[in-house]
């Protein structure tokens, strides 16, 4: 901080500096010019109010996209199709049955860390079947929870393309491989799922 003579002796040679150019000090011209300071004051403020209103009120809605298909993965073939939303998986995949006999179609969860991808942009994060009756017989029984990806995981099986070994989607491991799924990349972006075109 600059000491006080320093200070008065530059706060008087700014103001004789003024005077000498013939321009007053801001607070004498507002004195002088009251109205023109409203006038001012007054307008910029109504700019700021038609600027804001503009920036808030939305030209038109965004459109509502519907989901009507929903990506599925062959697991005789290994490649991705599409499916009405909302079926059970297992459902029929185009290859046909897998070597038991049973629908060789489950869910897939295709995910991307961009927002318009192309095919090398998206991935699989993980599949999705429903567990067989007799297995849900033989499944523990677990207590009620709030939690969504519980409620979400219950009934369903789930691993990522390259396991073998389906999970309970509710299970700790299974809330795990979810969690790992849309974890967010090096960048700090979580993925988003990408609906089929």
């Amino acid at each position: 901080m600059l000491p006080d003579w320093l200070r008065i002796e530059l706060q008087q040679r700014w103001e004789r500096l003024m005077e000498r150019l013939g321009v007053p000090t801001a607070r004498r011209w507002i004195n002088e010019y009251p109205t023109v300071v409203s006038s001012i004051a007054a307008a910029s403020a109504m700019l700021l109010l038609v600027i804001a209103l503009w920036l808030l009120i939305p030209d038109k809605p965004m459109p509502v996209v519907t989901i009507e298909e929903e990506w599925y993965y062959d697991l005789n073939t290994g490649e991705l199709f599409t499916a009405e939303k909302g079926l059970a998986p297992p459902i029929d995949a185009p290859s046909g049955p897998s070597p038991d006999g049973k629908p060789a179609g489950v869910r897939a969860y295709v995910l991307s860390y961009v927002s318009e991808p192309n095919e090398s942009e998206r991935f699989i994060a993980f599949l999705e079947t429903t567990a067989p009756a007799e297995m849900l017989a033989k499944w523990p029984k677990r207590p009620d929870s709030r939690s969504a990806a519980r409620k979400w995981g219950k009934g369903k099986l789930i691993r990522k393309v390259d396991d073998t070994l389906w999970i309970p989607a509710d299970s700790r491991l299974g809330l795990q491989l979810v969690e790992e799924a849309f974890a967010p990349n090096k960048d700090g972006v979580r993925p988003t799922y990408c609906p089929p075109r």
